[in-house]
């Protein structure tokens, strides 16, 4: 590759869809064959919201969804062009490319029996493809972390050389060190602690930048023995074995035909073996974190899933210039995730909790940080204020925002279940007031149900329920209730001249 290529190569911009785009390029010149494979992803997603990942994968991708059987799992084909974009959705957990999926597994009636097919299972799949996917995913992963670490630099280089001018390699470096630390992007934040954080984030990733080109360099001339570990998932009451016992004898065959090292913790490959009932799934994962924690830097005891809080905004379909309140944020994750994905709208996070509010400050300072040390400049910033209030007494005036979502106390972790029985109602009431009337709707989430049952079915003046979504969170069985606004004004209950009011 010439000096010129390199330097374009450097210069290309960090967004995904480009970056994939210059990974063809720059790397493969023509499009080899691999880039036209058409392959099976599968993701898992926050039970009860298969349907908004659906929904969404048809949208931003244009491509047929399947929900599968197995609860928080969904299946689509894609070209593995669109790799990157699949990076993108909200919705998803983890990813993963299948191997092969057995819709109707017939097991054999002894363990013995059944774990020897498993045996010879792992010689029969069709791997090449898959794997393919795989290593072009993990080339994908270390590019964009690569030129997202060396992009500012190299961006104000390609303005100062604008005439295609040949780029020393070694300058670029330099440069980045020097410029990333530009005055005018620490000049910005007065903070002394945010100004520490942009510094520690720019060290990091220098740091990085040279462990990764070291290990590069060395896998070029010592080419690594892959290392794999085989995750068995099984859910149904009629096997006559167990999850570790499949992903022993599974693994050990694909060990035998692979000659890879097996290392449950320092892996390089992860082999799925998805078992529901009948349905057998083999895959590949795509994904060594859950993308649910994208966003979310300082986490307090009950931080939501930004996957889970992109559902719950989807379920409320938000318009531009609506403004959004979560009235408990915690962490912040709803608006947080709001404000990322709809930035034609203007979110407000707040709670009582004095450190709950700072949680959240943090977590957007360091996501508009991270923003502007991958874009290289100085933006706007993010539609989204975080604000200590009382949720019983908003200082909002009535009928002004759009859509409320908000995780509300479960009575476990936070809160007590005899607390709820006073503060639901008057939750309900008071963002009955603030919700605009006929338009207005809400997304609440709760494991107190009953609690929560109870207190809506004194407010059916001001609020309708149009639809529930069951939810697991962490293991506890809770609803996510999409609310409308009804069309009549909100009265204080101080303002009705002898009428009793519920609760």
């Amino acid at each position: 590759m010439s000096d010129v290529q390199e330097a374009t190569n450097q210069l290309l911009d960090v967004n995904l869809h480009e970056n994939w785009s210059s990974i063809q390029v720059t790397e493969s010149g023509p499009r080899s064959e691999s880039e036209h494979l058409q392959v099976t992803i599968g993701a898992t997603v926050p039970t009860g919201f298969e349907q908004t990942a659906a929904d969404e994968v048809r949208e931003k991708l244009g491509s047929s969804c399947k929900i599968s059987k197995d609860r928080g799992k969904i299946y689509f084909d894609i070209s593995v062009e669109s790799l990157a974009q699949v990076h993108c959705l909200r919705s998803v957990d983890n990813l993963f490319v299948v191997v092969k999926e057995f819709k109707d597994y017939q097991f054999k009636e002894t363990k013995e029996e059944v774990l020897k097919d498993f045996e010879e299972l792992a010689g029969k799949l069709p791997w090449s493809d898959p794997l393919k996917v795989w290593k072009i995913n993990t080339n994908f992963k270390k590019k964009k972390t690569k030129r997202k670490k060396i992009n500012q630099n190299t961006g104000k280089e390609k303005i100062n050389n604008g005439q295609g001018d040949k780029i020393d390699e070694t300058d670029g470096k330099k440069g980045f060190t020097n410029n990333t630390l530009d005055s005018h992007i620490l000049d910005y934040y007065e903070n002394p602690a945010i100004k520490e954080e942009i510094s520690t984030l720019v060290g990091d990733d220098l740091a990085s930048y040279k462990d990764e080109k070291d290990e590069s360099s060395k896998e070029e001339t010592h080419p690594k023995m892959l290392k794999f570990r085989v995750t068995c998932n099984r859910a149904g009451e009629k096997h006559c074995f167990s999850s570790n016992e499949a992903a022993r004898d599974f693994g050990g065959a694909v060990q035998d035909y692979f000659k890879w090292k097996a290392d449950m913790t320092n892996f390089d490959v992860e082999v799925l073996l998805n078992i529901h009932d009948s349905e057998i799934v083999v895959g590949i994962a795509l994904t060594e974190e859950s993308l649910h924690r994208r966003n979310i830097t300082h986490f307090g005891p009950t931080t939501l899933r930004s996957t889970l809080a992109y559902g719950m905004l989807r379920l409320c379909a938000p318009q531009p210039t609506d403004i959004i309140v979560d009235p408990m944020c915690g962490t912040g994750a709803i608006p947080i995730e709001g404000a990322t994905e709809w930035s034609n709208c203007y979110h407000i996070a707040g709670d009582n909790n004095p450190l709950a509010v700072d949680r959240a400050a943090n977590n957007i300072s360091s996501l508009l940080t991270k923003s502007q040390i991958k874009e290289g400049e100085v933006s706007w910033g993010l539609p989204i204020d975080a604000v200590q209030w009382d949720i019983c007494n908003l200082p909002l005036r009535t009928g002004t925002v759009d859509i409320i979502v908000t995780d509300m106390p479960f009575g476990k972790r936070m809160g007590s279940k005899k607390r709820n029985w006073n503060l639901y109602p008057a939750c309900l009431r008071e963002m009955s007031r603030v919700c605009r009337p006929g338009t207005g709707r809400a997304a609440l989430l709760t494991q107190d149900k009953k609690c929560f049952t109870k207190a809506l079915s004194g407010m059916g003046h001001v609020w309708r329920k149009v639809h529930t979504v069951w939810v697991n969170i962490g293991g506890l069985h809770a609803a996510v209730y999409l609310l409308k606004r009804t069309p009549q004004a909100f009265v204080h209950p101080s303002e009705q001249d002898g009428e009793r009011t519920p609760w």
